[in-house]
């Protein structure tokens, strides 16, 4: 019993080591999830508040469809995930700047200004879903570089391009002492547009590299060229040095859009796609050293019975075995010599030929001479 004791102890305390890191892995692979989730839900919002400065821009003051819908959806994903990502506040926060954005009125820098500040907390979101979820310290390079792309580059490209757009319109429509500041602005949302391109391309070219998913780069081929058409025809549109063609740019801003949604939605489900695979091998290795305990415990407890068993046949065995009398006297009670008359040996207290019928013998052998 104290050797099955001695053999299941560093047993069973190897197990746990191993379920611990397995289920803190495990875990953080699950919060990760949780920040990819979150992030699908902040992706319709920054084309949302995209679509609600251009049309309040252009004079349209209530809340766009899209935009109410996308808060809604944040809401939701907030209200489960919040918590253990820790957004609630931030995310409390925009909700009541978004909510006030209609309000808003005056100039178009004005109105500009509002949804400036709105889209740099949706992006200051994302920086903390990525970082609060370790989605940003994952270990697996393709993951790192789909993040970086999806968490990064796409929300900036969206609203660098909506802002690219924007601007263009606020140019032509400003007036000769406005039209420089506003040159200055539009010329950096450019390039702001062909530096997030740029990055976009470089990290999703990267994951394709190195990932082991067998559908990224097939479902990332078409849309990632109608992003770089897109990023072309904005270029063209900008025209930057001169003056800007705002018909092609709407049309670029429309092509960019559709493409970083399709694009989003893929890079997103892949991401979430290979974390569930990670999370289901660990699972598995967790089922197996569940198996591998129970059969040691199983081998140790037939090998203890074995062992236990094989003694007591052991002692049964030596209590019926016939035992041998190795006692000093004879067979047939004498007590030395066996049953010869002729060797037996004298009692206590007799010497041979001395007193008694020798005594007798030798009066008789004188009477005679």
């Amino acid at each position: 019993m104290v050797l099955t004791v001695l053999v299941l102890l560093p047993a069973a305390a190897l197990f746990l080591r191993v379920l611990d890191d397995n289920t803190e892995h495990r875990d953080r692979l699950q919060l990760e999830r949780n920040g990819v989730e979150y992030l699908q839900a902040l992706s319709p919002l920054v084309s949302a508040l995209a679509e609600s400065q251009s049309s309040a821009l252009q004079g349209v003051a209530a809340e766009p469809a899209s935009l109410t819908a996308a808060v809604a959806r944040v809401q939701g994903v907030d209200e489960r995930l919040g918590e253990d990502l820790d957004t609630s506040e931030r995310w409390a926060s925009l909700k009541d700047k978004i909510a006030k954005l209609p309000a808003v009125t005056g100039d178009s820098a004005t109105i500009y200004e509002a949804h400036v500040e709105v889209s740099d907390l949706t992006l200051a979101l994302y920086d903390t879903v990525r970082e609060t979820s370790t989605l940003n310290r994952d270990e697996n390079s393709d993951m790192w570089f789909l993040q970086e792309a999806a968490a990064v580059n796409m929300p900036e490209a969206v609203t660098a391009v909506s802002r690219m757009g924007d601007t263009a319109n606020m140019v032509a429509a400003a007036k000769a002492k406005q039209r420089a500041a506003l040159n200055v602005s539009f010329g950096y949302e450019v390039l702001t547009v062909q530096d997030a391109g740029d990055d976009l391309t470089d990290n999703l070219q990267a994951a394709v590299e190195d990932t082991e998913s067998p559908t990224l780069a097939g479902n990332l081929v078409s849309n990632l060229n109608s992003f770089k058409r897109g990023i072309e025809d904005a270029n063209r549109g900008a025209n930057f040095g001169g003056a800007p063609n705002v018909s092609a740019m709407v049309t670029a801003q429309s092509t960019l859009q559709t493409a970083l949604n399709a694009l989003s939605g893929v890079v997103l489900k892949e991401m979430d796609t290979l974390l569930e695979d990670r999370i289901d091998s660990l699972n598995y290795r967790r089922a197996e050293a569940w198996g591998l305990l129970a059969v040691a415990i199983a081998l140790i407890l037939v090998a203890t019975f074995w062992t236990r068993a094989r003694a007591r046949q052991t002692g049964d065995a030596n209590d019926d075995a016939p035992r041998t009398d190795v006692s000093v006297q004879g067979d047939a009670g004498s007590s030395y010599g066996g049953g010869n008359p002729y060797d037996q040996a004298p009692n206590y207290g007799e010497i041979p030929n001395y007193g008694g019928d020798n005594a007798a013998r030798r009066e008789r052998s004188g009477a005679l001479r």
